[in-house]
């Protein structure tokens, strides 16, 4: 069998929109372009199909040419015939949160927030290519790591079960459509986020921290979005006193 007419794996989809992220960043695909290759990319069943996203687009390696791991990043995908760098992010020194809620955690823009509170006390909400929920009753640490690429998530605050007043939320994003929905009274700072190609868009009051919650949101959104509100309906039930 041609090696054009192979399958595609989600691992090879996912090599692909990082080249085509990379190709708008440089320049050669404007994002109108860069979403029309994504929808092309995500529907490809073969190689054949797969490569006809990245044909024109100069020095990169085609999947026909190249195997890639069996996980996005268990081995070195190619750009323009050099490996990808090595991640630079380096570990940030022990810093413990603060005793009083009126002054929060703020981690450097960009850094997990694992690093700071502990494994222990962080969740990690990771998705690829996924769609990712977090509602109801679930316990929210003083910490949330949000690592998505290509994704719609959903994170709900409405009933969770909060173990602090101040949330961290720390973000790394690509592609993704992130939408944090917090109760009547919360607040959210968003002025730590860095968006990319992208939009951050906040639809509550962003402080005083006085209500039951209060995220500080922070990180980097390429090509996507984060957007923090109120539940559907809340704005009706104010005008009706419910």
């Amino acid at each position: 069998m041609e090696a054009r007419n192979l399958r595609v794996s989600d691992a090879e989809r996912e090599h692909v929109g990082e080249l085509l992220q990379k190709a708008v960043g440089q320049g050669m695909l404007s994002l109108g372009e860069f979403t029309e290759r994504m929808d092309t990319a995500l529907a490809a069943k073969t190689r054949g199909e797969l490569n006809s996203v990245l044909t024109d687009l100069p020095g990169i390696t085609l999947i026909s040419d190249y195997d890639p791991p069996a996980y996005p990043n268990a081995g070195q995908p190619m750009y323009q015939g050099q490996p990808y760098p090595a991640p630079t992010y380096q570990p940030q020194p022990h810093q413990p949160p603060p005793a009083h809620p009126s002054q929060p955690y703020r981690a450097p823009v960009g850094a997990p927030v694992v690093g700071a509170y502990g494994a222990a006390n962080a969740a990690v909400i990771r998705g690829r290519m996924a769609t990712v929920t977090r509602n109801g009753a679930w316990i929210v640490p003083p910490a949330v790591v949000v690592d998505t690429r290509m994704s719609s998530v959903t994170i709900d605050f409405t009933r969770a079960v909060m173990q602090t007043q101040v949330v961290n939320i720390s973000i790394d994003d690509y592609a993704s459509s992130i939408s944090l929905i917090v109760p009547e009274g919360a607040t959210v700072d968003m002025n730590g986020v860095e968006a990319v190609g992208g939009s951050a868009s906040n639809k509550v009051r962003s402080g005083p921290q006085m209500g039951p919650l209060h995220l500080v949101v922070h990180g980097k959104v390429r090509f996507g979005s984060v957007t923090a509100k109120h539940p559907f309906g809340t704005t009706i039930r104010k005008m009706f006193g419910s």
